[in-house]
């Protein structure tokens, strides 16, 4: 199974990194082929284009390469942050770059912020993004907040809060990994619809 995990802060001092490396060993500990796809690593200009509005072979070179991996992922987690209850513009940014590459696979998300709530609202708001990019949304979710108070710099689980994520990771990864599996199945049995 392959899993593509998308984190979206571009901040200089930015903690969500940690869930999203979190989530990537974890995977790995379970056997899935996780890769971390940062948005700030990436770079993509502000949406002009999307990725199919581009002539084959003149997309930016890092455009190419991501919609390359996206099309061969199986399945994909979002690490969202909250800004100030919405979504983070840089990770929102990414993914509107590219439509037809994400459908007809999961997607689980995973939310932080730096308050108790853990990012609750943007967690919410990105089921219904990701549902109208074509994938499913499972209905598992990590949510890890205070952020700074659940994993310490190392991405080690800490304190009770930490605890939490390390009780709620395994069925969360079971959950995406059925979906993985049943998508993959039926992909095989019937073309999509469209």
């Amino acid at each position: 199974m392959s899993t593509l995990v998308i984190y979206g802060s571009y901040r200089s001092d930015r903690m969500g990194i940690r869930l999203a490396e979190y989530i990537v060993e974890g995977l790995k500990k379970t056997g899935v082929a996780a890769e971390l796809i940062d948005a700030k690593a990436i770079g993509l200009p502000l949406l002009d284009r999307m990725y199919k509005e581009y002539a084959p072979g003149t997309a930016p070179p890092q455009m190419e390469a991501l919609a390359t991996k996206i099309k061969a992922a199986e399945s994909f987690i979002f690490v969202v942050g909250e800004y100030n209850w919405g979504v983070q513009p840089g990770l929102k940014n990414l993914t509107d770059h590219f439509l037809e590459e994400w459908f007809w696979r999961p997607a689980a998300i995973a939310s932080y912020s730096a308050g108790r709530l853990a990012g609750a609202r943007s967690n919410l708001t990105w089921h219904g993004i990701l549902s109208e990019m074509g994938m499913v949304v499972i209905s598992s979710t990590l949510m890890a907040g205070p952020i700074g108070g659940t994993l310490d710099a190392a991405a080690v689980p800490t304190g009770a809060a930490g605890a939490a994520l390390e009780a709620a990771f395994p069925r969360f990864a079971a959950d995406l990994a059925w979906w993985t599996e049943a998508a993959k199945a039926q992909r095989a049995k019937q073309a999509p619809p469209y």
